[in-house]
């Protein structure tokens, strides 16, 4: 079995780790992921990962809250980094040699962000996550995905989600909705389909970096998707 791509970059929602809880972690979801990689890297198929925060921490209101926007966004990053080390504990439990790398400086946890260093280990065959986001508020985790990936010269993103791909609307909501095989960056942003948010789209576009939106919950379907099943939905240009 041969993988259609060598070098990826797999972006989870946080809310995805939390399985049928509410909130945080659940150790099975973490285990079923973890195994998941493991059988890519088995194939030689390089792995880096962005995690979002959104299972700890999630952007509220200002007005809500009393927190300011710059201040919510920071510890969001530092949910992500929770969640990279949550990940990287299942990892090695598994056998899968890793590394964490963060935007924000930590390192009694893990490694400064730096672009060559992280390229190196990818080349060594270990799983690099990349935590803390950009390092800077008013920016996503998926921006911070595209931009990883765009750096790391990854051949694709591959967005696991709750769902099977892109729908026409909420399949969760609405029975009628119609899945996409496939669709271009310009379809996408004409229909309004909110694949990432518009920066870390506009990224992916302008650098024909194609996405592939999965099902990352249904076990073995991101070896099929890196082999080049048609698995999902392809965003290309």
């Amino acid at each position: 079995m041969l993988p259609k791509y060598h070098r990826i970059l797999l972006k989870l929602s946080g809310e995805s780790l939390m399985g049928n809880h509410s909130f945080g972690l659940d150790p099975a979801i973490i285990a079923q992921y973890a195994q998941d990689i493991r059988q890519i890297t088995e194939l030689g198929v390089q792995v880096a990962i962005v995690i979002g925060g959104g299972n700890i921490y999630r952007g509220m209101n200002e007005a809500e809250t009393g927190i300011e926007r710059a201040q919510g966004d920071y510890m969001g990053m530092l949910a992500t980094v929770i969640n990279g080390m949550a990940l990287q504990s299942g990892l090695e439990r598994a056998g899968v040699f890793t590394r964490l790398q963060s935007a924000i400086k930590m390192e009694q946890i893990a490694e400064p962000y730096i672009r060559r260093r992280a390229i190196r280990h990818l080349e060594k065959g270990r799983v690099v996550i990349f935590g803390a986001g950009t390092g800077n508020p008013y920016f996503t985790t998926d921006t911070a995905g595209s931009l990883r990936a765009i750096e790391i010269k990854a051949d694709v993103i591959l967005k696991g989600t709750r769902v099977s791909g892109i729908y026409s609307a909420d399949p969760e909501k609405d029975p009628a909705a119609k899945k996409f095989d496939t669709i271009t960056f310009s379809e996408c942003i004409s229909q309004n389909l909110r694949v990432m948010d518009m920066t870390a789209f506009t990224l992916c576009m302008e650098n024909k970096l194609p996405i592939i939106v999965f099902d990352m919950n249904t076990p073995g379907t991101l070896l099929r998707v890196v082999t080049g099943e048609k698995v999902g939905t392809l965003v290309s240009g």
